[in-house]
């Protein structure tokens, strides 16, 4: 029996997923946390649970926040992310901070159950979303390891440079100021690296710059 912990500060919403939750074969939600912090006092380093589930606003100790020190603390223990934030900065966030998948609050039951099973079986979920927003980023097909050598080999120190932030929770704005660059010339990179990989979307370059070590999670 796989044993969950459940963090969120909507409490109508949590004590109806963790229904979802008891109701999955081979799952069993043990305890229900307001927010990050007061899971990190209840949890015991003894006796651990197997996964946990976690919305990202919260007080006190946000979905962030805790992801963080979950990874620092216990890079072992298995999270998912779940939210009603869909936008790039958020999924890359958690997913940087060691997140299995990310669901949004408004998915089905079906796809819910899919999630826990697969990352207690499999590691990780890869759902509608993160399929929208990474794998639907390619524009064609994904490219092969020679191909992608190749375009590797045409990106230059600055732009590896910028796909190493692009794999921080900066906007571009910040980026630009961290580079020392203007904002359009950081708007110039990021199209001529969407035109030189084919993607369309920030998380389609920082899976490129993940796949290829340009950047490490």
């Amino acid at each position: 029996m796989f044993r969950v912990a459940m963090i969120d500060d909507h409490i109508l919403m949590r004590q109806s997923l963790a229904s979802v939750v008891n109701a999955i074969p081979g799952f069993t939600v043990i305890y229900e946390a307001n927010n990050g912090m007061e899971f990190t006092k209840w949890l015991d380093p003894h006796n651990l649970p197997d996964l946990v589930l976690m919305d990202i606003n919260m007080p006190i100790m946000n979905g962030h926040e805790t992801a963080q020190w979950i990874t620092a603390h216990y890079p072992k223990l298995k999270f998912i992310a779940i939210s009603m934030l869909n936008d790039e900065r958020s999924i890359i966030k958690m997913l940087r901070n060691g997140a299995r998948g990310y669901l949004l609050k408004d998915s089905e039951i079906l796809d819910f159950r899919q999630a826990l099973q697969d990352v207690m079986s499999k590691g990780i979920y890869i759902n509608t979303i993160l399929y929208k927003h990474i794998v639907g980023s390619l524009q064609g097909s994904q490219p092969n390891e020679q191909v992608e050598q190749a375009i590797l080999n045409e990106i230059g120190v600055r732009e590896k440079e910028f796909l190493r932030w692009l794999c921080t929770d900066k906007s571009y704005k910040e980026i630009a100021a961290a580079m020392y660059l203007s904002p359009r010339t950081v708007d110039g990179y990021r199209d001529m690296l969407f035109e030189k990989l084919k993607v369309a979307s920030r998380i389609g370059l920082v899976l490129f710059a993940l796949r290829n070590e340009i950047a490490k999670i």
